[in-house]
């Protein structure tokens, strides 16, 4: 036996015309009073699934509890970006130049000689596949004029978002005192994220070169494994520093629902990487998405 739920979304009605309602397995009524939640995240400090049009958490351990989020910090270094590219104030043509103190970020890296000129697109293939720290502070610079403005602009869109657990240090995610996020936080950045198409033209892409045409040819290798393996996956982001552990958001899409899952804190990238597996697996296989109105049809008429 199915029985389905129904969500009705005013926000979704207002915003887009559609609501939407989320099927899950039916338990009986003695199951139910025997239901626990399911064991999903175990070797994590924090996790969350949310449904990407609505926000709906599906599944949560510790949500909100203050972690260092390592690389998936770039999620907002992106969101930024895309923002300036959607505004106009930024094209993908641009050329970005970078500075001594951007190419002597250290960590993961394209490296970027100061002096040295990319494209927005070519600085969005070394953070979004590579994790470019040395790219994130160019383009960082590029927009704000320094890091530290840059950095600011991540604290306001972090406010914006009514992200209470977040504050930022640097766009890469690199130890810093005072820079923390949540799961809850990471997964509302990254469905923001999602929202620009645009985006996973570079999430999620497994793989890509820079610097083509010359002898200093450099080849990409997204830190996100699941791109290649977990059918579905566009996206967003990895993490690992020695506080932070291994870390990881992605994005993936199937039978026409998108979800977002965040780990923190998994003892290894091979647990991570099985953590989140798991959290989309259980996501797919207990809920599903359905239109039940579109904007501008009529529901019914009613007489007042």
């Amino acid at each position: 036996m199915k029985r389905v739920f129904g969500i009705l979304v005013c926000f979704m009605l207002l915003l887009s015309g559609t609501s939407v309602s989320f099927a899950q397995s039916e338990k009986t009524k003695q199951d139910k009073t025997e239901e626990t939640t399911p064991k999903l995240a175990e070797q994590a400090s924090s996790a969350i699934v949310i449904e990407q049009d609505t926000g709906k958490v599906l599944f949560d351990k510790n949500p909100n509890e203050k972690l260092p989020p390592a690389s998936m910090t770039k999620i907002m270094t992106m969101l930024l970006i895309m923002e300036q590219v959607e505004k106009g104030k930024l094209k993908l043509t641009d050329k970005v130049r970078a500075s001594e103190h951007a190419a002597s970020m250290g960590g993961s890296q394209i490296f970027l000689e100061p002096g040295e000129e990319m494209t927005v697109n070519e600085m969005l293939k070394g953070i979004a596949i590579a994790s470019g720290n040395d790219a994130s502070v160019a383009v960082a610079e590029h927009i704000a004029g320094s890091e530290e403005g840059f950095v600011n602009m991540m604290n306001k869109k972090a406010k914006d978002l009514g992200l209470k657990n977040t504050h930022f240090q640097n766009p890469t995610g690199l130890p810093a005192k005072d820079h923390y996020s949540t799961a809850n936080d990471m997964a509302i950045m990254a469905k923001e994220l999602m929202k620009y198409p645009l985006i996973r033209k570079y999430t999620g892409k497994y793989e890509d070169y820079l610097r083509e045409d010359t002898d200093k040819k450099f080849w990409l290798v997204n830190t996100n494994k699941l791109v290649r393996f977990y059918p579905g996956v566009d996206g967003v982001k990895t993490g690992f520093t020695t506080e932070a552990k291994y870390c990881l958001t992605a994005s993936a899409e199937k039978n026409g629902m998108r979800v977002i899952s965040v780990v923190m804190g998994a003892p290894t990238s091979k647990e991570r990487n099985n953590q989140v597996t798991k959290l989309l697996d259980y996501a797919f296989g207990q809920y599903m998405t359905k239109k039940l109105y579109t904007r501008g049809e009529k529901i019914k008429t009613v007489q007042v």
